[in-house]
């Protein structure tokens, strides 16, 4: 069966939590998490990033987090806690579902990245 873009979304949101900026916040405090930014560089030079962030285009996601790929990021472990965001929360859930399937278990989404900033998020210039 064909899929388009609203059914691969409401598939990713349905398999990925989601957590508001107050619940992201705490699980930020708690540590051993990593802020995935999953936007393209231009947008982040734009906007800065959520502090320690690491910023990983929607495109590369999968090669930087194969540890097998010679782009992999070790910043992904697949037993740390990851939390994914983009510019409105899409590209974030469908980035979680692909994590999910490359074993990745404790993936969430935390939506957008101007939603986080505005709820008192510390960010950083890109």
């Amino acid at each position: 069966m064909v899929k388009n873009v609203k059914d691969l979304l409401a598939e990713a949101n349905s398999a990925v939590p989601n957590l508001s900026p107050t619940e992201a916040a705490e699980k930020m405090r708690s540590g051993d998490v990593l802020v995935v930014d999953v936007r393209d560089p231009t947008e982040v030079q734009q906007t800065g990033r959520i502090k320690g962030a690491v910023n990983v285009s929607r495109g590369m996601l999968e090669f930087r987090a194969d540890p097998e790929s010679q782009y992999h990021n070790p910043a992904f472990q697949k037993d740390k806690t990851i939390l994914l965001h983009c510019a409105s929360g899409g590209r974030s859930a469908l980035a979680g579902k692909t994590l999910q399937e490359m074993g990745y278990t404790a993936v969430f989404n935390i939506g957008g990245f101007k939603e986080l900033a505005e709820a008192g998020i510390d960010t950083e210039p890109a």
